[in-house]
Parts: structure tokens; sequence; C-alpha cells
């Protein structure tokens, strides 16, 4: 099966990795244009192109889809099947139409919950004790595609945005592959969403990412996890930004003001919540690198009574 390969961040090139591993070589690979990154805005290249490159794989960035160049390219091409995974961009008509099998796209969630740009995030946030990857035929419409193959993997206390993240990839290119095999031997079944079911998942917004110690201490770790390792969940002591980047619940009866330090250990603060409380154990405060919450209490002079979230 002859196919081509959208992708563009690390995620997906993961995934484009287990598939060429497998014997699923794309014919080309197309990702997102270069673009200025880090503190010197240096240009550089996706995670996907990278991969394809080191592979010697052909490599297109065009700038819109529907480009009249990239299409003569890609109908030149003669995909049977386009894999899009985490590309960025919604696939116009023309492109959806043009290989004998569609386009699949491994999305990761269990659908038709958590459509969207930050499904992973969001599921965490929400406390949802399962994930997982859909492969669905793609159409116009956001994740609205019929599904052909899912599969699932628990969501632990534990797990951050990052480890559900690797877990994730795996699953994609796992089902990919399954589904790759399906339509070789014609046995793929396909099913469509039920929209009453669908939720979506919005991307994350900067408000999304600040800590309200009023809140259930359950739900601020969660936040805090689904936000790990970026952009990180924050609050503020002494009007300064302090990312929190590893806590965990304490489930016990707290009469004090949410925010209110009840706690400094030789490793972890303890902070009062609308129920339960928080210790921190790790920290990034602005202006400074991340670090164990000792290095912190140390040059902070923190103690038992001050607030966060002021």
């Amino acid at each position: 099966m002859k196919t081509v390969f959208m992708g563009t961040p690390e995620f997906s090139a993961n995934v484009l990795r287990d598939l060429c591993a497998a014997g699923y070589t794309p014919a080309a690979v197309v990702t997102t244009p270069d673009k200025p990154a880090g503190r010197g805005y240096e240009t550089k290249p996706s995670a996907v192109k990278r991969f394809a490159v080191s592979q010697g794989l052909p490599v297109y960035q065009p700038d819109k889809l529907s480009d009249t160049e990239f299409l003569k390219i890609l109908k030149n091409t003669e995909p049977d099947i386009i894999i899009v995974v985490a590309y960025g961009k919604l696939l116009p008509e023309t492109v959806l139409t043009l290989p004998k099998f569609g386009c699949i796209n491994a999305h990761a969630s269990i659908l038709p919950k958590y459509r969207g740009a930050a499904p992973m995030q969001r599921a965490i946030m929400n406390c949802e004790t399962e994930t997982g990857v859909t492969v669905m035929q793609m159409e116009k419409g956001l994740d609205t595609g019929d599904i052909i193959h899912v599969l699932k993997t628990p969501i632990s206390d534990t797990d951050t945005l990052e480890t559900v993240h690797d877990k994730l990839a795996i699953l994609s290119g796992q089902a990919l592959i399954d589904v790759l095999g399906m339509l070789e031997k014609g046995t793929a079944v396909f099913t469509a969403q039920d929209p009453e079911l669908a939720t979506y998942a919005d991307k994350i917004r900067k408000e999304d990412e600040i800590i309200d110690f009023s809140e259930d201490s359950k739900k601020i770790s969660a936040k805090i996890r689904a936000l790990t390792p970026f952009p990180y969940a924050y609050s503020t002591f002494c009007g300064k930004k302090i990312k929190v980047t590893r806590a965990e619940t304490i489930d016990s009866l707290v009469s004090a003001k949410p925010g209110t330090v009840l706690a400094v250990a030789k490793d972890y603060i303890e902070i009062a919540c609308g129920n339960g409380a928080l210790k921190v154990y790790e920290v990034f405060p602005e202006s400074k690198r991340k670090m164990p919450v000792r290095d912190f209490i140390n040059g902070s002079k923190i103690s038992v009574g001050d607030l966060f979230g002021i």
C-alpha cells in the first residue's frame, strides 16, 4: 500500500518511526514550514521533517494544502492512502478525496470524546481514568469521521502530559499499523460517531494555566500534571509567578484559607485547597531554573501562614 504521511510534532515523528519500522515507509512526507523557535528565534524544522530527512524521505512543506503545485505533486505521487497525525492544518476536500482509501487520522482520544486541539491535556485535567487512540476516516468536520479502530490505556494519578503523550504515541503507531493491515485485507469496519456523545478539547488558554487553590486538591493536581512539561500550571507568591511542576494531594480536612501554607518541611510545602491540601515538591520560579522545593524554601524565606495566589 502506497502511503503519504502528514504530521508535525514529536508525537507524529514517533508514529512515523514506527510505521517505517513496520514496513510502511511513506512515498512522501508532508509537514508544516520551518518556524522560528527558542530564545534566538532560529528557524527550525519540525520533528517530522528531521526524522524524514534522516531516512532520506521526500519532504514537502506547503504553506497551503490547496496550493496548485503541491496538489500536482501529491497527485503524481499516487498514494493509496494518506495518514495524518497531528499535522496542524485542516485538509481540503481536494486532498481528502484524492487517495483510493481516502485519508485516515490517529487522534489522541477515545472518540467521540475530546475532539479538537488538546485531547490529552483535557482528559488529564478532567480526572479521566482512561484515554486512548482512535483511527478514523477523515472528512470535512473536526474529528467527526467514521471510527475504524480504537486502542485504550489507563490514566494513573501520577501520569503527566509527558507520560500520556509517550503512551499514546506508541499506541498511535500500533493502531495505524493495525488499520493498514485491515484495509489491505478488506476487513476494516467503519462505525459512525454518535454526535450526542461528542465533547471538545479546546486548546490550552492562558487562563487554564492558573492554579485556583479554592478548588479540590485532586482537581489542582490534575491540572498540574496535564500541563507538565509544558506550559506548566502556576500560582503567585509575593507577586511573582511560581510554576508548580510536581505535587501530590492530601485527603484531609483543612479549615485554613485556600492558598495558605500549612507546613514547610525539608522537601515539600503543604498548601491548603478548597478541599484537601497539596504537597508541592518541585517548582519553577519566575526568572529562575526549575528546582526542588527545598531550594525554593532556602531562597524565599517562606513560612507557615504565608499565602499563594496573591
